[in-house]
């Protein structure tokens, strides 16, 4: 896995544990940044050709 690859999904994982965060503490507002923030995260895992699901790191 390359550096790029490896460094996009950390984020993706950071992402999401911030996110389940957000919601468990109830803050909407952090709840929609942190889906925004996601959501571009895996479109650009998709236009890179990254398949988020497929690795384990």
């Amino acid at each position: 896995m390359d550096a790029f690859t490896a460094g996009l999904l950390q984020r993706i994982r950071a992402t999401e544990s911030d996110l389940t965060r957000a919601r468990d503490e109830g803050d909407d507002f952090l709840v929609e940044v942190e889906q925004s923030e996601l959501d571009d995260l895996h479109r650009l895992a998709a236009e890179h050709g990254v398949e988020v699901g497929t690795y384990s790191v």
